[in-house]
């Protein structure tokens, strides 16, 4: 590399950190609704359709970013929740967004914070094909209730038995020299589950984690 090369390197590092190989992860987007009901905002969830991806579990709405659809990560948000909630763009107000969560299942999440103009679940059209019903939480019971934490193991494999009982082996560790310590699982660590409960509902997980966010920018 000469100095040319050098200039060309300095003007093409970041300002602003972000995340490195974005495009190798799934990038889903979602909007975290508030609406104002009965003098105090409330946060929208919905639970998903039993026989989708994922179904049974409650989540703001969104999906994943498609780049000839959308014109922005805020686009696919809106574009999304109307698809899934019947919102229109013109009742959807975007106030901010948090930072971008990294899962450790190759998910990315960005999420919009947003003001939605509905007086309550009864307006909403709702996509029957994805969503089973909507909901929403007073953003007070969050404030006022710590979630339940729960932890998970996280390990990475180099190989694993498929449903054949085969090896399958995706990073030869051995042949290409590695130390012994990645033959097998390794990077074995707790990841923190986060769950809230109101009334019959559970809302844990990714959803939980981006409520808790949401509940620490309120704090002072």
């Amino acid at each position: 590399m000469d100095k040319k090369g050098l200039d060309d390197m300095i003007k093409n590092l970041t300002e602003i950190p972000g995340i490195l190989d974005k495009e190798l992860y799934h990038n889903s987007v979602v909007l975290i609704p508030l609406v104002f009901i009965g003098g105090e905002y409330h946060l929208l969830f919905q639970m998903r359709n039993f026989n989708i991806r994922q179904g049974g579990e409650v989540s703001f709405p969104g999906g994943m970013y498609d780049p000839t659809e959308d014109e922005s990560l805020e686009a696919t948000a809106i574009r999304e929740t109307y698809e899934e909630m019947g919102i229109p763009k013109d009742k959807i107000k975007i106030i901010g967004r948090l930072d971008t969560m990294v899962a450790p299942m190759g998910i990315t999440i960005d999420s919009f914070v947003s003001l939605v103009d509905i007086g309550g679940t009864d307006e909403l059209i709702i996509n029957k094909n994805e969503v089973e019903y909507a909901f929403t939480v007073p953003v007070s019971h969050f404030e006022n209730s710590q979630p339940e934490k729960y932890n998970t193991r996280v390990m990475i494999e180099s190989s694993y038995m498929d449903e054949e009982g085969r090896k399958v082996t995706l990073l030869p560790a051995e042949e290409l020299g590695l130390p012994e310590l990645y033959y097998k699982s390794w990077g074995r660590r707790n990841y923190e589950i986060l769950i809230y409960r109101y009334k019959n509902e559970m809302i844990w997980g990714m959803t939980a984690r981006l409520v808790y966010e949401v509940v620490k920018k309120l704090k002072r």
